[in-house]
């Protein structure tokens, strides 16, 4: 087999492959074997019908056809090798020439990855928020936690601001009452915006058994979007209390006796909650400094199938969870779809560009990943994605995603190379040490989920293909 490489652009290459006809004779022997398993001829058992039988019965373009299409996979894995090229998804293969006990010519276009050049990134140098934790913040997150610890209780009086209505709902459009525009004893805090728009106004003031009429648009069901007539009754009317800001207060919320020392406590939550986000930022500023960097092209293939899937994935999981559409949504973001369109091709080709880039860097720092820091991320990922450690782990197996994950903590590694070469200051001219930061809950920050984790669509992009792609030529040559 003789193979040759044509780069068509700095992302795709077009690879023709000459094979002499006595390398097909294994694929041909296959042929009439499983052809001799599948038909039937009178006067001889089956499976042990001649080739020539066959021929006649059949055709010779048959089983050149059956021998090609079984044979074409292991001819195109030895020319992609050949050439060390690294493919990108299922190439396009059309049969060139079929001459029989002669030879086999195809050509086959396949995008592949780009080759990239990583410069010297030791002077990246970016600035960061600095760690400060106002008495503001302190108040706020003391009475978040007070808040958790309030009583609700039964009042006879008007509704107010900040008081529990539990309330029964009616929703009308043109005059009709919608199917699922009904709901009863539905709970609702005065203030939360966590219902329709108007409805604060209507059942502020009104006592248990008071009623009100007001015209909102609907963020969601059968009517979704259409202007509503919507009757509410007020059935109860509940005051919230908060308790005490003392000590009595400090031992029912913590572990603590005092006041002082619960705000203490916050205080240091606080810092390394924002020390946290503080090595978030600098990761994401470091990328985008090293992105710069790096010109990266990207094959357009792989761009559409990443934007079509990160599309897909909004309009009928994401979006949906919440009984939305992608109209409701870009409406309540304010945007044109023009502009959604373009934020998504952006988001997209940075993903992959962070992928390509992230990937040399592993080659190119010769970086591992071992089973402790694969078991570490694949926990994370589980309870990122609410499911058990051993319910994801046996779905990462059966999906055949482990080199995927695999991938994940590589680049994740690549990216704390880049990040610890970096130079980060904080905006108050002061050097940010990022060794060992933790969040809230004790977990070390590693690198954004955007770094790390492939493209949406590149699962099945980014591997070679196993067979290529049949064409009608390919069909009608080997049938002549």
């Amino acid at each position: 087999m003789k193979s040759a490489v044509e780069n068509l652009n700095p992302t795709r290459v077009r690879l023709t492959v000459e094979v002499p006809f006595e390398e097909l004779k294994p694929s041909l022997d296959a042929a009439y074997k499983k052809i001799n398993q599948q038909v039937t001829v009178p006067g001889f058992r089956k499976g042990k019908i001649p080739a020539r039988i066959i021929d006649q019965r059949f055709g010779r373009g048959a089983v050149l056809e059956e021998a090609v299409n079984e044979a074409l996979p292991k001819f195109y894995t030895d020319a992609v090798n050949e050439g060390e090229l690294n493919p990108l998804g299922q190439p396009e293969v059309d049969i060139t020439e079929l001459k029989d006990n002669e030879l086999l010519t195809f050509t086959a276009e396949v995008d592949i990855r780009p080759t990239i050049e990583i410069p010297d990134y030791s002077g990246i140098e970016v600035t960061v928020d600095a760690v400060e934790v106002s008495d503001e913040d302190l108040d706020k997150s003391v009475e978040q936690l007070r808040e958790r610890f309030a009583t609700t209780s039964p009042v006879e009086r008007a509704a107010a601001e900040g008081d529990i209505v539990v309330i029964d709902l009616e929703a009308k459009v043109e005059g009709e009452v919608l199917e699922d525009g009904v709901a009863t004893g539905v709970t609702y805090t005065i203030g939360s915006g966590e219902l329709l728009d108007g409805i604060d106004e209507a059942v502020t003031g009104l006592e248990a058994g008071g009623e009100a009429t007001f015209a909102s648009e609907l963020k969601g069901g059968s009517a979704q979007g259409k202007e509503a007539e919507v009757s509410v009754k007020v059935s109860e009317v509940k005051a919230r209390e908060l308790p005490e800001l003392d000590d009595d207060f400090a031992q029912l919320a913590s572990e603590f006796d005092t006041l002082e020392e619960l705000r203490a406590d916050s205080r240091k939550r606080l810092e390394r909650s924002k020390k946290f986000e503080q090595a978030t930022q600098a990761q994401e500023k470091v990328l985008d400094a090293l992105l710069e960097l790096v010109e990266v092209p990207i094959p357009e293939k792989l761009l559409e199938e990443e934007i079509n899937t990160r599309k897909h994935n909004l309009e009928h999981h994401q979006l949906g969870q919440m009984g939305l559409n992608l109209e409701s949504y870009l409406q309540m973001q304010d945007k044109t779809a023009e502009e959604f369109d373009a934020e998504l091709k952006e988001q997209a080709e940075k993903g992959i560009r962070t992928q390509f880039v992230l990937d040399e860097l592993v080659n190119k720092e010769q970086l591992s990943v071992g089973q402790e820091e694969l078991t570490e991320h694949l926990m994370r990922r589980a309870q990122s994605s609410g499911m058990s450690p051993d319910q994801f782990a046996q779905a990462v197996v059966e999906g055949g995603q482990v080199p995927m994950l695999v991938g994940e903590v590589a680049r994740g590694k690549a990216l704390a190379v880049v990040v610890e070469a970096a130079k980060v200051v904080d905006d108050k001219g002061e050097t940010v040490d990022l060794d060992d930061e933790e969040d809230e809950t004790g977990e070390t920050v590693e690198a954004t989920s955007e770094a790390v984790e492939a493209p949406a669509g590149a699962e099945a992009a980014t591997e070679a293909a196993e067979e290529p792609a049949e064409s009608q030529e390919k069909q009608d040559k080997a049938e002549s």
